[in-house]
This record gives C-alpha cells, structure tokens and sequence, in this order.
C-alpha cells in the first residue's frame, strides 16, 4: 500500500531528503536510444536548468544532483524557515516568476482592493507561501516542465514519469553524506564517466567549474559550512575538500579494476563521522537496493517512529 507523502516528508524531523524520479518509457529521457539511433542527450540540459531555475525560486536547497540516462536524482534541503521569513511582496514576486498572477494578487500589488479583498489576498498568499517550501510542490513543477517538453518533442502524449518520485529522508550527516556521494558518483557506477570530475550534469561538476573560477560560492546549490554536529543548520555540516576527498576514495573503490587502489586514502571525514569506510562503501552503493523511506543512526530512527507515532519504520540502520 502507498504511504501518503505527508508521512513521508516532516521538515520538523529532517529538512535533507533524497529524491529519484524515473522515465517510464522505453525511450531514454536523456542518451542515446541504440534501437532508434536518435540521441536525447541534450534533454540533460533541460533537467539540470530547471532543477537549477526551481531552485532560485522555491525555499528548497540543492545539496547534490545527477541527471542519467533514463532518470534523475536529487538531495535537496528544505528550508521551511526561509519561507516564513519571506514579505507577502517576496512571496508575489516568487511566484509570479513561472505563474501567472490573478487580477485580485494584481490588484493587491497596485493597492487597489478593497479590506475584505486583501483578506482573500493574504490567503492566497498563504497559499503560495506554503508550496515555496513544498517538495512535493517542486517536484510536481520540475517534472511536469520536462514531460511536457519531451511529449511535445516526440509528438506523443501520455505519462512520461513512471508516478510519483521516490523520497529518503536523510536523518542525520552520515545519511546525508552517503546519499549525497551516491548521487554524485552516479555516472561513474554508470560507465558514463571515468571520475567523478570528468562527468557532466552532477553537482559535483558544477561545484567544481565554479571552484576552478574562483568562486567560493555555489549558488544556487547549498554551501558546505564545515562539521556543526547539526543538521538543522543552514549549509552542508562538512567541508568541501573532505567531501571531494571522499568521492575520490569511493569511486576508485566502486570501478572494479581500481579496487584497493588508495586503500589507505581514507578522508578524515569518515574518522569524523564515526563512520567505517566499509559501511560508508555500502551506503553509497547500496542506497537504493532495497526500498527504505529513512536512512539514519538506531536512535535518529526511533525519534523519528515516535515523532509520527507508527508501529514500524522501514528504514536503514547506519551503525
């Protein structure tokens, strides 16, 4: 039975979740079609754009991405707290970058209505400010952006998502950490690309183009801010040269003819994190083998059972 998505996604237990959503046609959503011949690959562009475009609108983060073949992956960050900062006039401006505005949210911009017409306003406003930190909301947008390009592109109509995209919620920084080295190690376990800087569409590559110009600063990806001890801290509780480190040392271990290579290249973060470099090669190999809707720490996992007061959780134990 499909669990409610309410029950799935509780920025008040975790903001960090991981997301996939897969093409349910046999035709690639990006790559090459080998039975057609015809090449979809620039249809890669179009994902990481909108993820990117999506990003700088809602109140969502983006700490990794990696856009495949025949589907994508996301970690992202909700930043419920931004959302409710925001003026009624930054919710408007917003929204109305990829909405069209009512006559009455118009009107309201102008001051021209009237007291119970404001009130109607500051509804909608609500309204909109609510799917500002929706990750359902994102991904609905998102998603329905790429499908509609591509149907139009093929000339067909239909589904082009197999349903609704598949969400982890990542409990702690061991759990944030490997699905966000899984996410960008994506191509590499693909054969896509050699090393992970050699690889297009990720994260990680467009962190690294920023650093190669200087740029300390990865908008509108989230930050790393170095190890906090909280994942309710705005930023990535690590630094950017240890997960750079830690992606290394794992993509030579998954490529089989490189294994035991940097044997010993173990990254300071695994100390710092309490986390063995064979459960951390699990986790970012592993993550999606068997379905788990939460992947944190035996006691993070309890809290969050309680919190939502369930019977069982269908998680993954990280020791």
């Amino acid at each position: 039975m499909t669990t409610a998505r309410a029950k799935l996604i509780c920025p008040q237990i975790t903001p960090y979740y991981h997301c996939v959503s897969r093409c349910v046609r046999r035709s690639f959503l990006c790559g090459q079609d080998h039975v057609s011949g015809r090449s979809y690959e620039h249809r890669r562009q179009w994902v990481e754009d909108k993820i990117l475009h999506l990003a700088a609108i809602y109140c969502i983060d983006i700490c990794a991405y990696a856009v495949m073949s025949n589907h994508y992956h996301l970690v992202v960050r909700i930043d419920h707290e931004s959302a409710l900062a925001l003026s009624p006039a930054e919710v408007i401006e917003r929204w109305s970058i990829d909405h069209h505005l009512p006559a009455i949210i118009q009107r309201f911009k102008s001051a021209q209505t009237t007291q119970p017409e404001n009130d109607k306003c500051m509804k909608i406003i609500e309204t909109w400010r609510e799917r500002l930190s929706s990750l359902s909301w994102f991904m609905k947008e998102l998603n329905f952006d790429i499908a509609l390009q591509a149907n139009k592109e093929d000339e067909c109509t239909g589904h082009f998502w197999e349903g609704r995209f598949k969400s982890q919620a990542l409990l702690d920084e061991k759990a944030l950490l490997a699905a966000m080295a899984y996410v960008d190690l994506n191509p590499v376990r693909a054969k896509e690309a050699s090393t992970p800087e050699k690889s297009r569409y990720t994260s990680l590559k467009l962190r690294l183009s920023k650093a190669a110009k200087g740029l300390t600063q990865s908008p509108p990806l989230l930050n790393f801010v170095g190890f906090n001890g909280s994942l309710q801290t705005k930023g990535l509780p690590f630094s950017f040269q240890d997960y750079l480190h830690l992606v290394d040392w794992l993509g030579r271990h998954i490529k089989p003819d490189k294994a035991g290579h940097i044997s010993s290249a173990q990254p300071d973060i695994l100390t710092r994190l309490a986390l063995s470099a064979h459960d951390c090669l699990y986790l970012c190999t592993q993550l999606e083998a068997k379905p788990r809707l939460w992947i944190g720490g035996a006691q993070k996992l309890l809290s969050a059972k309680n919190r939502l007061n369930r019977r069982r959780m269908v998680g993954l134990v990280i020791s």
